[in-house]
């Protein structure tokens, strides 16, 4: 099967989904095409059957803003027809699915099939600007198979934008071999001593893009109601344009001390195995991808009840769920939780083995693949898709 690729590719959910799926599907036989603005940034290696795609926008004096939709509408046909693609999978409704239709009407092979995967911020924020909403609608209902990463996705997206077409949840999933307990311990006392943590500390972490949404001054205040009962530190991964506010919040708390800030990180697996817990208390969120990508690596989850974040964290057993901005809440949970060495065992072993039961790989990728699959049988002689 040869199949197409869209996404953005920068850090954030949607294009490491999109980059892990594709470098599934191409270990699994399939040829896949990149077609982004740049190089994914978990596309680290070389696979003889992956390629990509860039995408250049001009920046023409007749145009107010540089044409990126127009561009990568023409890049994506020009792939399609070239390597005669069967599938094109188009991570976010607008613009990628607008785009993605585009390009079909723009190429020679007009049976190519149209995947487009919600992720989140197509819904949960553009979906609320009501001149996008006829946008996003025209990308679900204009795909041939439509999937979401969550059901609390999967409902906002019909309230909103009341699609005709089927929506289909399909959750995120993280990779085993990169994200896993192995020496666990080893990279916690390793990095203890390179942040000067000490080594009975317990180890808090965020990581994101430190935006509003992300909530991070909640996660300090969660921070510092705890450290005033457990001997603690708080990592936080990531930069973003929250970033100043969030160390002036910490300088005023006075906890510059046991807050350490990691910024970008290649290598976020080790931090997550330094960590005891792991906390997303975002004002929306429609999965959790990151938390996720922590609990297989034995870091205990605290989140909020925004989206999908309570379709990952089973409260009570594999964590715990806290109403948006109780922060108070959060540090009680967190109090108990590392107090207590019998019951954090207890949990993390549960955690463990639910999220690599429901949130196996090699199943939501078969998931995937079926999907694709299925557009290939659906298609008529006509070029038609009748799914």
């Amino acid at each position: 099967m040869k199949i197409g690729i869209t996404c953005y590719p920068s850090v954030g959910g949607s294009g490491v989904i999109a980059t892990e799926l594709g470098i599934q599907m191409a270990r699994r036989g399939h040829e896949v095409h990149f077609i982004s603005s740049s190089v994914p940034f978990r596309l680290e290696h070389n696979y003889d059957n992956i390629y990509t795609h860039r995408t250049e926008v001009n920046d023409y004096s007749v145009f107010k803003y540089p044409p990126y939709d127009i561009t990568l509408s023409s890049k994506i046909s020009e792939v399609i027809d070239r390597y005669e693609l069967d599938v094109i999978h188009m991570h976010y409704a607008i613009p990628h699915a607008v785009c993605g239709i585009l390009a079909r009407q723009m190429s020679k092979k007009k049976d190519v099939g149209i995947v487009t995967t919600l992720h989140g911020t197509d819904i949960t924020v553009l979906g609320h600007d009501m001149s996008l909403v006829s946008a996003i609608k025209f990308g679900i209902d204009g795909s041939d198979i439509t999937t979401s990463v969550s059901n609390s996705l999967t409902e906002e997206t019909y309230e909103l934008i009341n699609p005709e077409s089927e929506i289909t949840t399909v959750y995120n999933f993280v990779d085993e071999s990169r994200f896993n307990t192995d020496n666990r311990l080893a990279v916690k006392k390793e990095l203890k001593e390179k942040l000067n943590i000490p080594p009975g500390a317990k180890v808090l972490m965020h990581t994101s893009n430190f935006r509003k949404i992300k909530n991070v001054d909640d996660i300090v205040h969660t921070f510092h109601e705890t450290s005033k009962e457990i001997d603690c530190h708080l990592v936080l991964v990531g930069d973003g344009p929250d970033m100043y506010s969030i160390r002036e919040l910490v300088k005023n708390l006075g906890i510059e001390d046991r807050v350490h800030f990691a910024g970008q990180q290649s290598d976020v697996s080790s931090y997550y195995k330094l960590s005891d817990t792991f906390l997303l208390l975002s004002a929306k969120e429609s999965f959790g991808l990151a938390m996720l990508e922590a609990m297989y690596c034995g870091a205990i989850p605290i989140g909020s009840t925004a989206g999908g974040i309570s379709e990952v964290i089973q409260h009570n057993d594999t964590g715990y769920i806290v109403d948006v901005g109780d922060y108070k809440q959060a540090a009680a949970h967190l109090i108990k939780l590392l107090n207590d060495d019998v019951l954090y065992k207890t949990m993390q072993e549960k955690m463990l083995k639910d999220v690599k039961t429901r949130f196996d790989m090699e199943n939501i990728v078969t998931e995937y693949e079926n999907l694709y699959t299925k557009l290939l049988a659906g298609a008529d002689n006509d070029g038609t898709q009748s799914i």
